[in-house]
């Protein structure tokens, strides 16, 4: 018996191993074939993809499939592009059914006749996943999300306008600080009565909306809702990438460090960022790598940042000084 579960557990090991390495591959493959899609190689960045593609069977996210379209596209390969659109008509993806349906720049390959039967499928899909829909929550959440995003998008402007600890930030702040509060409200009692619906009910955006303001809650909040968000990126309603945010949040909240370098600090005296408690520097990496995300040092460059584990492990002392 003993012999046989440690065969399972083995067995199981291997298999996380090797999902980790394949899906640090494929995104390899996917940065490479973004990038050659900027620079306008259109054949080479359509082949990468497909090479990404086969990394897990030819299975990828309807997001990619969508970037691929384009590839084939603008190399003139309407075969290619055709087969991506009827792989992501597959996908069940509301938002990138509507994103096909209303891009004008896809207009010349409306008049090929699998044009219209691309459509047809996704219509037909759309009509289905729209009358699961709970539109009066979608409502309520894009109010709430306008209201989450209006203010903090004026923060940078502010700051720059009239300092960072002036009057002015104080009250931009103290109104952000009100409208999360009744956010707050609004979405816990959706939880508290729904728990976390899928993104098949409120939508992708519904998803981020709720994410955001448990985000952007007190501790003993993110804490209670953790376990559903957990359970919510599992499912892929949350994409990972947000996910840390708020692992990260919760841990330097807690007084410990954080897992994936994701937050930052502001030096009130020099005014510079700086990346805020992190443990285990020199394997952050492989931690963000196991986690699906970039470097550390492709995070922070919007910074202006410079990674360099060594000399981070050398100011950390000074750093969580800064953090009292």
């Amino acid at each position: 018996m003993k012999k046989k579960i440690f065969i399972i557990l083995l067995g199981f090991l291997i298999f996380n191993i090797g999902f980790s390495q394949n899906s640090k591959k494929y995104l390899e493959l996917i940065k490479e074939a973004k990038k050659l899609y900027k620079s306008k190689e259109y054949q080479k960045s359509g082949q990468k993809f497909s090479e990404a593609f086969l990394v897990f069977g030819n299975r990828s996210n309807a997001y990619d499939r969508y970037y691929t379209t384009y590839s084939w596209f603008f190399a003139n390969e309407i075969d290619s592009a055709f087969a991506q659109l009827f792989e992501i008509a597959k996908s069940e993806n509301l938002n990138i059914y509507n994103k096909i349906l209303a891009d004008s720049n896809l207009i010349p390959l409306h008049s090929d006749k699998r044009w219209n039967e691309v459509t047809e499928i996704i219509n037909t899909k759309k009509e289905k996943l729209e009358a699961k829909q709970n539109k009066e929550l979608i409502a309520i959440l894009d109010t709430i999300y306008q209201d989450d995003q209006k203010y903090r998008k004026q923060k940078r402007e502010l700051g720059k306008k009239y300092g960072w600890d002036s009057e002015e930030m104080k009250a931009h702040r103290k109104k952000i600080s009100e409208k999360d509060s009744i956010n707050l409200l609004k979405v816990k009692k959706i939880l508290d009565e729904y728990g976390w619906l899928g993104s098949d009910i409120i939508g992708r955006q519904g998803n981020l909306t709720m994410f955001l303001v448990i985000q952007h809650s007190d501790l003993e909040n993110q804490l209670k809702y953790l376990p559903m968000i957990r359970e919510a990126t599992k499912k892929g309603d949350i994409n990972m990438a947000n996910f840390v945010l708020l692992e990260d949040r919760i841990a330097l909240r807690q007084g410990k460090k954080q897992i994936y370098g994701s937050q930052f600090g502001r030096d009130e005296e020099t005014g510079e960022y700086y990346i805020r408690p992190l443990i285990d520097p020199k394997n952050v990496d492989k931690r963000r790598a196991k986690a699906g995300l970039g470097t550390l040092q492709e995070y922070i460059s919007c910074q202006g940042l410079t990674w360099d584990a060594d000399e981070y492990e050398k100011k950390l002392s000074e750093i969580e000084a800064k953090e009292k």
